[in-house]
């Protein structure tokens, strides 16, 4: 991750709104981004992120708000005027241009002399992995070469500022996870502050530096992945990031709350006691240990194994637990420990959460 300790932020966005007719599709939209960051928006369909990332590239101006990009107001300033490459999900290459033409089409209307745009285009196709590819056309390549070739040219005037709406989407799988690697290593070697558009939470949280949540148009938080992932600041947040398990409870004190039939230590703030809530746990933060082991101290809860599901590295359960109330739980396991715990449907196990790792949030502001 770059050094944040700088005090002038490579990217100041203050609120931002755009609206469409009677349609809001940001509203109030403030957050920094530090020199050579990537930072991911990520949210459903629909929120506001590629708007969001058009706003800042000139292409939909915003309503109201300030964007400054290394302290240059730059909210009115069209594209052509504003420092910045862009690389769609659609790649949008030129089919009648070879390889080399498209990255240098940047460079030729910059009118750089010809043999510098001959050499910046090998160096970019090397960077990028396809020193040999230049004189091909964008159909004799894959899907993800011509992503690659989309980068090169949106590198090519070395812009200060890279924008990645949903790059990696239209690819499979394999190909996705291959490539967002490589993307990241470019970014890190390259040094030039990112932000990519995606809907993919892991994703997000395999290459981003920061993640602006979004929902409807606003915020919902913004931190690091691991902050985002282990400290929610809404169950929209808890619930969009990774799998969870939803528990009706009620407050039962400070930094208690009553689930079923158990008193589970959980942070509170800002709820007040008695007031009804939704405790939320990862399928990944419970402890299991086989019911009949006469040698542990494990104090936990009585659980069945109701369902098995084989996930290759993992293992996936669904258990019930009388004492924390009717809703089945979703527990992940590693496949070597369940191996080991020879686990099975019916078997009966002992259940505890790991209790740091509890939120708590109030009831109504289920996103479902």
């Amino acid at each position: 991750m770059p050094d944040t300790t700088s005090e002038q932020p490579y990217l100041r966005i203050r609120d931002l709104t755009k609206t469409f007719g009677s349609f809001t599709a940001l509203n109030g939209i403030s957050f920094d981004v530090n020199e050579g960051e990537f930072v991911c928006f990520l949210g459903p369909s629909g929120c506001g992120k590629t708007t969001l990332l058009r706003a800042i590239a000139g292409l939909d101006v915003q309503t109201t708000g300030e964007i400054h990009q290394a302290g240059r107001d730059i909210s009115a300033l069209p594209p052509a005027r504003r420092d910045f490459g862009i690389v769609f999900q659609s790649y949008a290459l030129f089919p009648n241009l070879t390889i080399s033409q498209n990255v240098a089409y940047g460079l030729e209307n910059a009118r750089m002399a010809r043999a510098a745009v001959k050499q910046r285009v090998a160096e970019l196709l090397d960077l990028v992995g396809l020193p040999d590819q230049g004189a091909k056309y964008p159909a004799q390549l894959s899907g993800g070469q011509q992503q690659r070739v989309a980068l090169a040219r949106a590198l090519a005037t070395s812009p200060g500022l890279l924008l990645l709406d949903e790059p990696l989407s239209a690819l499979d799988a394999k190909v996705r996870v291959r490539l967002r690697h490589e993307v990241k290593s470019l970014q890190e070697r390259l040094g030039v502050t990112t932000i990519m558009v995606t809907h993919d939470q892991e994703e997000a949280l395999a290459m981003a530096d920061r993640i602006v949540v979004m929902d409807h148009g606003v915020i919902e938080q913004y931190g690091t992945p691991v902050d985002i992932y282990r400290d929610p600041a809404s169950l929209f947040v808890a619930d969009f990031i990774g799998e969870i398990n939803r528990l009706p409870g009620v407050v039962d004190g400070k930094d208690r709350v009553r689930v079923g039939a158990v008193s589970l230590a959980c942070p509170t703030d800002p709820l007040r006691e008695g007031q009804a809530c939704t405790v939320v746990v990862r399928p990944e933060d419970m402890i299991l240990v086989a019911a009949e082991d006469p040698d542990d101290s494990h104090d936990g809860f009585g659980a069945v194994v109701e369902e098995v599901e084989f996930l290759g590295a993992a293992w996936h359960l669904q258990l019930r637990c009388p004492d924390i109330g009717d809703r089945p739980l979703t527990v992940n396991v590693s496949t070597n420990r369940a191996r080991s715990m020879n686990i099975r449907e019916g078997m009966r196990l002992s259940l505890s959460f790991v209790t740091e790792r509890l939120r708590a949030f109030a009831q109504g502001t289920d996103p479902r």
